[in-house]
């Protein structure tokens, strides 16, 4: 299906100029900033240079005072800390980054991860029963256990105090938590909201730093791994994320810890210079794979550790098992798409439900991810074993999957997440009425233009504006993610200069010429549009984000095209 574009309306000329003159940038990175809010000197000077003063102090956070103290206790006084983190990248770097804090402090905190496949995500009853069994006074929940009622109440009925934090939306009921550090608890008055659970961990370590009289400097050493969780976990790159991810960035970048240089060097980026898609697309995923295929505390394990030996080793361990995991991936989206072509009706399904034995519940969420790039809908992949389900959703603008689970709770065992992505367990039996359910709620929320993907032009440009200076001020406009994304531009009558070629697994390779100036493009698995294209072929309008390509040493502008016509 091929995208609409949809252009970005043009503020006013007349701002648009001052504007520009003002801050001493081009016109259409003026238009751009007025777009996205950075209408005045004062915020464009935070916007390109975020700065960690312009935080918001921890102790806005409803309970934080609670948590901050009583945790400061458990340090004084040597107790047994146990720090409880889900399987995914935001709650591996979270457990990380609280785990090399207590250390900090001269204390030995534990650490749980639940089994993906045997305890699935959040709290578990085994978790708080291991922490009995190791002593431990004190749970820490990380990037879970907003809804883990059950569990909370276990473990005080155990004699364990449990501090929750998390970022996920919650019930109906809270737990019966000694504090509950999560930004979007409705009673919460902290001023941002899109924190990642890394984030809200950081805060909680910088709350505790200030009751144990501890430099901040000390706690901001981890935002690295901030950088890392949030960026993979796809929260909006604004506020206060912006700046963290900025930073974290920095010293990725400068300084790596041992086990990010490691899955740095493993992966082929070392000595390249890391962005926020980078981070998403290449660290991530080898993060994530352990805890897809196995045990998530290798993760940490990596993270953790100061000697760049053993970071190697496992760095190689989840270089293996990210390949073992694309190639689930890769078999399961076949299947998957098997079953799409024999029963898709496109004015029926709305939504696409799938459920099948035999799937790795590791790796639908990714597949999910994939066949709603391809068609488009809302998707549920659910991986089915004795006759339950576990399940990932994900969405499309304008369809909040996480009110529409809520919607179709009698249906469900459980469920959990965000507006966008979601998981959920289900009994094989109730998989049919879910999928009527979710499509009634599809119809009845959403339009036929809904389903129709759309890349957003934030203005039109020619090439001869695209120079150094221009590619300079751009990367200023990072770290790029939502609420923040690449400005994507629009060039009209452009010209084929050589001849186009299909790279690699359907990439579409050529140059393009305007008015003398001549560029480098190629569109990642655009290789079905190679038809558009041909030697001298004139007057094709692109779209297009504009990037570097480092080859060989040498880095120079290219245009990373989205599509054309």
């Amino acid at each position: 299906m091929d995208p609409q574009w949809v252009l970005a309306g043009v503020p006013d000329p007349k701002k648009v100029e001052q504007f520009a003159g003002e801050i001493n940038i081009p016109r259409i990175l003026s238009q751009i900033l007025l777009n996205r809010g950075v209408d005045t000197f004062e915020k464009a000077k935070e916007f390109f240079r975020p700065n960690l003063d312009n935080l918001h102090d921890p102790f806005l956070f409803r309970d934080m005072e609670v948590a901050a103290n009583r945790i400061a206790r458990a340090v004084q006084e040597n107790e047994r800390i146990l720090i409880y983190g889900d399987y995914d990248v935001d709650g591996t770097t979270s457990v990380t980054l609280l785990y090399r804090f207590f250390k900090s402090t001269g204390i030995q905190p534990l650490f749980y991860i639940p089994d993906r496949i045997t305890e699935g995500y959040g709290l578990s009853e085994n978790g708080v029963r291991d922490a009995v069994r190791k002593g431990a006074s004190l749970i820490i929940t990380v990037d879970c256990g907003i809804t883990a009622v059950p569990e909370v109440a276990l473990a005080r009925q155990l004699g364990i105090d449990i501090i929750i934090t998390d970022h996920h939306e919650s019930g109906a009921v809270l737990p019966d938590a000694n504090a509950i550090i999560n930004p979007k608890r409705k009673d919460c008055p902290y001023p941002f909201k899109a924190l990642a659970g890394v984030g809200v961990a950081f805060k909680v370590a910088v709350a505790v730093a200030k009751k144990l009289a501890l430099p901040d400097e000390l706690v901001f050493d981890y935002l690295d791994l901030v950088a890392i969780g949030s960026a993979a976990d796809i929260v909006p790159l604004s506020g206060e994320n912006r700046i963290l991810v900025r930073e974290g960035m920095n010293q990725i970048n400068t300084a790596p810890k041992a086990g990010i240089q490691a899955l740095m060097e493993s992966s082929g980026l070392f000595g390249k210079e890391i962005n926020s898609g980078q981070i998403v697309f290449i660290l991530a995923p080898r993060i994530n794979a352990v805890g897809r295929l196995g045990k998530a505390d290798r993760a940490v394990h990596l993270l953790t550790t100061d000697s760049l030996i053993q970071a190697r080793n496992i760095a190689k361990i989840l270089e293996a098992e990210n390949r073992n995991r694309r190639n689930i991936d890769e078999e399961t989206f076949r299947q998957a798409q098997v079953i799409i072509e024999k029963e898709f009706d496109a004015d029926r399904d709305w939504a696409i439900v799938l459920g099948q034995e035999n799937w790795h519940p590791g790796v639908v969420g990714i597949v999910a991810s994939r066949i709603v790039e391809k068609y488009f809908r809302p998707t549920v992949m659910i991986a089915l074993e004795d006759g339950v389900g576990k399940g990932s959703a994900r969405s499309i603008p304008g369809f909040d999957i996480y009110q529409a689970l809520k919607t179709c709770e009698s249906s469900l065992l459980a469920f959990g997440g965000h507006k966008y992505a979601a998981g959920l367990s289900i009994e094989a039996k109730n998989i049919e009425s879910f999928r009527e359910n979710l499509n009634r709620i599809a119809h009845k929320t959403m339009t036929k233009d809904h389903l129709i993907p759309k890349v957003f032009v934030d203005g039109e440009i020619r090439l001869q504006e695209i120079d150094a200076r221009f590619f300079r001020l751009l990367k200023l406009f990072g770290p790029f993610g939502p609420s923040n994304m690449r400005p994507v531009f629009l060039t009209k009558n452009v010209q084929v200069v050589g001849n186009p070629q299909i790279v690699g697994s359907n990439h579409l390779k050529f140059k393009v010429r305007q008015n003398g100036a001549v560029t480098d493009a190629i569109g990642f698995n655009l290789g079905d549009l190679f038809y558009r294209l041909s030697s001298g072929a004139q007057k094709i309008d692109m779209i297009y984000v504009v990037e570097s390509n480092n080859f060989r040493g040498r880095e120079t502008i290219q245009l990373r095209v989205k599509d054309l016509r």
